[in-house]
């Protein structure tokens, strides 16, 4: 298998105090975690690429725990949570689907309410493409408050031979959400959804 290589990573962290609206009582903070990795599958077609999976799993929980740090510390605060990458021009979007199992798992084993799937999105691009990676719940992906995205970017990554891998999490939703729906008040856990 191949060897995980970094070349950087970045914290982003924002807190947003209010929207034009009324100020919440706590801001909302939002953090992403960024590693810009070798694509070691870059310039050519490999047919079994799950093996990579189980090398970035320690990197998973590194980001992981890079984004709780950045919000602040306690885990029991996240709320949202999302994933992504940006695959350079070398390589393919199946690259980026790599970190699926590895950035998912790893931010759900280190927050406690986490049935809810992790969504999460990928492309292929130049140094300095962004992404927006969505955002939901971490317990019920129905809670609409917390249906947001999170840019991000690195002005030097992807180059061509490699990976930008991201991982959000948040601290609440919205700030002025009111569209109605299922609060996270009224989550029950049990199956992701509600």
């Amino acid at each position: 298998m191949p060897e995980v290589r970094i070349r950087k990573t970045l914290v982003q962290v924002e807190t947003i105090f209010h929207e034009g609206g009324p100020a919440p009582e706590v801001p909302q903070k939002r953090a992403a975690a960024m590693a810009v990795i070798e694509n070691p599958y870059a310039g050519g077609y490999t047919d079994d690429i799950q093996p990579f999976m189980k090398d970035l799993e320690p990197l998973g929980a590194e980001m992981a725990q890079m984004c709780i740090d950045a919000l602040g510390g306690d885990a029991e605060a996240v709320e949202g949570y999302g994933k992504g990458a940006i695959v350079g021009v070398n390589g393919e979007i199946e690259h980026g689907a790599l970190w699926h199992v590895p950035g998912g798992y790893a931010m759900r084993d280190a927050i406690a309410a986490s049935k809810a799937i992790v969504p999460s999105t990928k492309k292929v691009g130049a140094a300095g493409t962004r992404l927006d990676v969505p955002v939901t719940h971490t317990n019920a992906s129905y809670v609409r408050t917390h249906y947001d995205a999170v840019e991000v970017g690195v002005p030097d990554a992807p180059r061509p031979n490699e990976i930008v891998l991201v991982l959000v999490m948040t601290t609440a939703g919205r700030v002025h959400a009111r569209i109605g729906g299922l609060t996270k008040d009224k989550v029950k856990g049990e199956d992701g959804l509600r």
